[in-house]
This record gives structure tokens, sequence and C-alpha cells, in this order.
């Protein structure tokens, strides 16, 4: 097949650091190439690929153009355009840039498969609701079930490659916050846990310019067992997974997935976290982790933390949410909707 991905141009692909649907893209369009697909990437020109590479604009706008990064739609749009431009030279068009593509879709013969990889807002459902020429793909049941009107083709979990992620059957002590500082994901319920249990908590996470004024107001309490290390690259991310008790997702918001969740137990590391949107779909509970209501059963759970076996984590992970199921399942879907196209 001749397949173009659509990446979005905040991150390169894969992403140095923080980029959460730039890896799902880079592995997606890895094992593509492995398995004899003409593919190309529609990314900046700062990507890294085995795939024919197109690129619209020279480098990844984070970082790159000024504060305001996810604000340019503009060079977003060339991106977009480029790829929709050359849809006569594709079997299909796989892209990830969410509701911002809908309309275009609409106005090209080859089919087009929009995975949804963050959260339904209002203003998406609508768009959704009104655009149904696409087959869109969610990554969560619950997520799935947030928009019904959406022309949805499949449910397929994200998977990454997690076989060389390094594995500790031991810990060395610390609780571990990964991911991004903003009050949806829960910073504050993490490090109250910490305090209440007399524990060391790592940050690894990025702070955006979006999420100042919360960043702003919890600044002051990395003192003390409490520890902001920034934002780290996937290497470094992977040894504290490794190495840390278990990681804390107190999450204020209805998660899709959660990338880190898996990265998590593929090191195994146990992970507990809200029942917030698809957290009991990822975590077993009482098996890779716990699924809990509040900060005072998270910190309960954490006391119980060692009934849980890191080796089974492990194992989960990467019998659940590897690449190749992943691309297995949308290469299926792939060949079904040209198999329907050719049957018209």
């Amino acid at each position: 097949m001749k397949i173009a991905q659509i990446a979005p141009i905040i991150e390169r692909v894969p992403p140095e650091k923080y980029g959460g649907i730039e890896r799902i893209v880079y592995v997606l369009t890895e094992e593509l190439v492995q398995r004899g697909h003409e593919v190309t990437l529609f990314a900046s020109g700062d990507s890294i690929t085995s795939a024919k590479h197109f690129a619209a604009y020279p480098r990844a706008l984070r970082g790159g153009v000024g504060d305001d990064y996810y604000g340019k739609i503009m060079l977003s749009m060339l991106n977009l355009g480029a790829a929709y431009k050359m849809h006569e030279q594709f079997d299909i068009i796989h892209d990830h840039n969410d509701a911002l593509s809908l309309a275009i879709a609409e106005m090209v013969e080859t089919p087009v498969v929009i995975t949804k990889h963050g959260a339904f807002s209002e203003e998406a459902k609508i768009v959704y609701k009104n655009f149904k020429r696409s087959f869109v793909v969610t990554i969560s049941d619950f997520q799935k079930k947030a928009a019904p009107d959406a022309n949805h083709i499949a449910t397929i979990y994200n998977g990454l490659e997690m076989e060389e992620y390094p594995f500790s059957d031991n810990d060395d002590g610390y609780l571990l916050f990964v991911g991004r500082i903003s009050k949806e994901k829960g910073l504050h319920h993490a490090i109250n846990v910490a305090e209440a249990l007399g524990l060391k908590l790592i940050i690894a996470a990025k702070a955006d310019k979006a999420d100042e004024e919360y960043f702003e107001k919890i600044k002051p309490r990395f003192k003390g067992n409490i520890e902001w290390i920034g934002e780290v690259d996937g290497k470094r991310r992977n040894e504290l997974f490794s190495r840390a008790i278990c990681s804390l997702h107190p999450v204020d918001w209805p998660e899709p997935f959660g990338l880190t969740l898996i990265e998590a137990m593929a090191c195994g590391c146990p992970v507990i976290a809200f029942d917030r949107g698809s957290i009991p779909e990822i975590i077993q509970d009482k098996i890779t982790g716990f699924v809990v209501k509040n900060e005072e059963e998270m910190a309960a759970r954490v006391k119980d933390i060692r009934s849980i076996s890191r080796e089974r984590c492990r194992k989960y992970a990467l019998e659940n949410f590897n690449s190749k199921k992943m691309v297995d399942q949308y290469e299926k879907i792939y060949q079904e909707i040209l198999s329907q196209q050719n049957e018209r």
C-alpha cells in the first residue's frame, strides 16, 4: 500500500523528549516500512525516518517559533495542505492532526483515517459530527463513548517498542511523576501524597508557557523531598521508571490513554492512578497497579505497592501494548477500507 502518515509539526518525529503522538507516529511509520509498504511521512524537517519524508516546514514548532507554538495554526495548515494536495499519490491517508483535518479530508477522494489522540472537547464533538467522511480511530473504549456521532471504525490501543526498556525488580525508594506540569495532570495531588507519606517525589516533567499560572503556584513546593528535574529524554525517563517505587498518575481530566502508564509498567514500575477516563482499561487494578478515587486512597495504596509483581507489570505491558500488535490492527483497517472502496 501507498500510505501517507501526517504527523503534527509541534514536535519532531520521533520527539527528543516530550511528544506522545509523535512517538506513536514514529513506530507506526517504521513498522509499516519494515512490512514493505510505501510510506510517506509528512512531518517537520528535523524528523528522522526510514520512510519517504516530506517537510513543509524545516523544524518542529516547539522551541523554534517562539513561545506560542501551539497557536501556530498557519504552519500546521501548511503541513496538512501539502499532504492533502498530494492525495492522489496514496492509497490511504492516515492523519494524526485531529479535527483540524476533517474539513480538508471531506474534499479528497483518497480514504482518510484519523486517529483521535486527545480527549473530545465539546467543540471537537461538533466537528466530528458534521464531517463524517473520514474513518475515526479512538485509542480507548472510554474515548469512543465520548463521541458517539463520530464515524468510528475501530478502537486501537497505543503500542510502543518496549522490549529494550530497562527492567528492575527492586526500587530506590522514591515516587515518580512524569509528563507535563499542568492542573489537569494533577501534580499537586502527587506532592500531597508524597508529603503525607514522607517519601521523596521526583518530578520529570516539562513546564509549558500555557500552564505558567499553575506552575508558578506550585513551584514553591519544589523543595526538600520534592525534586523537579525538568523535562527528560526517553532513556533517562525509563531509567527513573525502572527504579521508582511506583509512578503516580493523579489526573484531573478524562485521560484518553496515557502513554506513560504503559512505559512505566514496561520498566516493572507499578502505577497508581485516579479513576478517570481510560485509566481502568490500561491498568489492571491490584495486578499492575491500583486505580483509586482520591489522594487518601492513593497514599494508602503506596503502602501496599510491594504486593504488586514488577515482573508481571512488564509482561502485561509488552503483551498488550506492543508496537506490532498496534500496527497489525492499523494494517487491517487500511485493508478493510480499501476492500470496501473497491467493491463500490
